[in-house]
């Protein structure tokens, strides 16, 4: 790989002319892995992750420096985009304007962004598809599970364990991937129909119920003073406007540690032996897991 960080390389994927530049820019400094690293990455995550993104308005945290330095939200399609990118224009919930979001349909998409520096990719819990009246109805509800002061990803996997039996007792399903940071994100795929409302009542009800039931473990508030020794079961993110990251995506921390799907049996297995490293992945590690175990986030991904 050429030492000259600003030198640029065009290439053609899937028929699609990209140019990318600094290889060799280190974007993880604890560990070496560069931007060529998590172009790769994507490269070789994409046939899973784009399952997860495809259709779905992306926003990009892009970090310029590296996940160590300074980043942005970028829901806009930037300046100069390439002739083929595709974008949506999405109204806002707060006034008469509207956002031009870019979606990643495709592996040429997926690498122009990452090679914006883009180690993030958020996108909402709701897709395109051929409507005419954006945002669409939700795709799934989501419970993200945030672990407060005292505690770790481990009283996250006990209190995942109720959100299956009060979800089971619902008829829903229930699947889960890492955050790639701290917690750990359960995704329930809705069945035609199910509006912003009831989705969010749904995800309250339960958060509610858990906390009567578990004031020790749950807490479904965002106030800091009462987080502590306690996981949040935050719902926030079940609204048109919100996003969550996607699963497979890369996280900006000390290492390139991925929102990474997951087993029950592993969940179960990090609770009982509470150690959290057990379910904290890097990329390396992920392109493992998905030839080994294949998509284990597949059931979520179809649109609904």
């Amino acid at each position: 790989m050429s030492p000259d960080r600003k030198a640029s390389v065009t290439i053609t994927v899937d028929g699609r002319e990209l140019t990318i530049s600094n290889l060799d820019k280190v974007l993880y400094p604890a560990t070496g892995f560069t931007k060529g690293d998590m172009i790769d990455y994507y490269a070789k995550v994409a046939e899973v992750m784009l399952p997860h993104v495809r259709d779905r308005p992306m926003t990009m945290k892009r970090f310029p420096d590296g996940a160590d330095g300074p980043s942005f939200f970028e829901k806009h399609t930037p300046a100069h985009p390439p002739t083929w990118l595709r974008h949506v224009s999405v109204p806002t919930t707060r006034d008469d304007s509207a956002v031009d979001y870019s979606v990643v349909s495709d592996l040429p998409t997926l690498l122009w962004a990452a090679n914006l520096a883009t180690i993030e990719f958020h996108v909402p819990l709701w897709h395109v598809g051929r409507r005419r009246t954006l945002p669409g109805p939700p795709d799934h509800m989501v419970f993200d599970l945030d672990p407060g002061e005292g505690t770790t990803i481990v009283e996250c996997c006990t209190v995942a364990r109720h959100i299956v039996d009060a979800l089971a007792a619902q008829g829903l399903a229930c699947f889960a991937k890492t955050s790639g940071s701290k917690g750990l994100q359960l995704y329930a795929p809705l069945h035609g129909g199910t509006s912003w409302e009831r989705s969010r009542d749904r995800t309250h009800q339960v958060a509610l119920q858990l906390e009567r039931h578990h004031p020790d473990l749950v807490v479904s508030t965002m106030q800091k003073s009462r987080r502590r020794n306690r996981a949040l079961i935050d719902c926030s993110q079940n609204h048109p406007a919100k996003t969550t990251v996607a699963a497979y995506s890369l996280r900006a921390r000390s290492e390139p540690m991925v929102s990474t799907p997951v087993t029950w049996d592993e969940v179960h297995r990090c609770e009982e032996s509470g150690d959290p490293t057990l379910l904290r992945f890097t990329a390396p590690e992920v392109l493992d897991r998905i030839e080994q175990k294949g998509d284990l986030f597949a059931p979520v991904s179809g649109h609904r």
